[in-house]
């Protein structure tokens, strides 16, 4: 349980915990560095997001360093398709983020039934992609574009998730040299490579991917082991979208495989670029 004052949080935190001036009223998910928690702010009453390491800020290393840096990015970011950041406090040891709650469901659970409907894929997505360009602008790439990083609320607002891997402009490296960083089904090839100048592009593939997937049901690279995913990454070669939902249109089918185009100076340069070619086909698809 967390409890008050300069003591160190324990780890093992339950609904009900008070941390700092926060009481646990439900756990969000968990990842590799940390869990996020839903919570209430005790002086203000207003249902938040904390997120916590696994480990105390002193013996995470690495991990703390990767924490830091995502408290600092979203400090930057102030967008409505952006989880947005409130602030940042330690709690006696404990580095804690504090963030906004987003009331929705994550799309990889809405495909997890079965494919989304066009119109509205296209609208997440877009919606993900004006985040994305709002963030390039200010040099900071996600580097981790996933459906289960993108909230659908009840309003229909999509929210981007999680920079905890994001890169800002004046960063060459996360952690070590060379380093693979992302997650695999939707990882870029450069990234893949471990390449040191990744940019913006490597969001737009994953953003293809994430779209070939929120439309078909399925991702373009798949494999029988971690190896064979990335090796269908680096030298794969992905079926049309069509051929899997034939209901897409050739144009919408077109541009999900030049988003993920292996050679990057193949696919669409800015997010904006890859946004306005989906409201151009929005648009089309109205006009029907």
């Amino acid at each position: 349980m967390g409890r008050r004052g300069g003591s160190a949080i324990v780890m093992d935190i339950q609904v009900g915990s008070i941390v700092g001036d926060y009481e646990v009223t439900g756990i969000l998910g968990a990842g590799g560095m940390g869990k996020v928690y839903k919570v209430r702010n005790l002086i203000s009453h207003r249902i938040e997001a904390l997120k916590v390491l696994h480990r105390d800020v002193g013996d995470a290393g690495d991990e703390a360093d990767r924490f830091l840096r995502e408290i600092r990015v979203l400090a930057r970011l102030e967008h409505p398709n952006i989880a947005g950041f409130h602030t940042a406090v330690r709690v006696g040891d404990q580095l804690v983020l504090v963030m906004e709650f987003v009331d929705g469901v994550t799309l990889d659970r809405k495909v997890k039934e079965g494919p989304l409907p066009v119109a509205g894929a296209i609208d997440c997505l877009m919606q993900v992609l004006q985040a994305l360009d709002y963030a390039h602008c200010r040099g900071v790439i996600h580097r981790d574009i996933k459906p289960a990083n993108m909230i659908l609320t009840m309003a229909g607002v999509t929210k981007l998730m999680d920079f905890g891997i994001a890169k800002g402009a004046m960063e060459s490296r996360l952690t070590m040299t060379n380093m693979t960083i992302g997650s695999m089904h939707y990882m870029s090839p450069e990234q893949i490579d471990g390449s040191p100048d990744v940019d913006a592009r490597a969001d737009i593939y994953s953003a293809g991917v994430s779209l070939f997937e929120l439309v078909t049901g399925n991702r373009p690279f798949d494999g029988e082991s971690p190896t064979a995913v990335l090796a269908a990454h680096l030298r794969g070669t992905p079926a049309a979208p069509t051929a899997l939902n034939p209901s897409l249109g050739v144009e919408l089918s077109d541009a999900i495989l030049m988003a993920v185009a292996r050679d990057r100076e193949e696919r669409f340069q800015t997010a904006a670029a890859f946004r306005n070619a989906l409201k151009h086909l929005r648009d089309g698809r109205k006009g029907l």
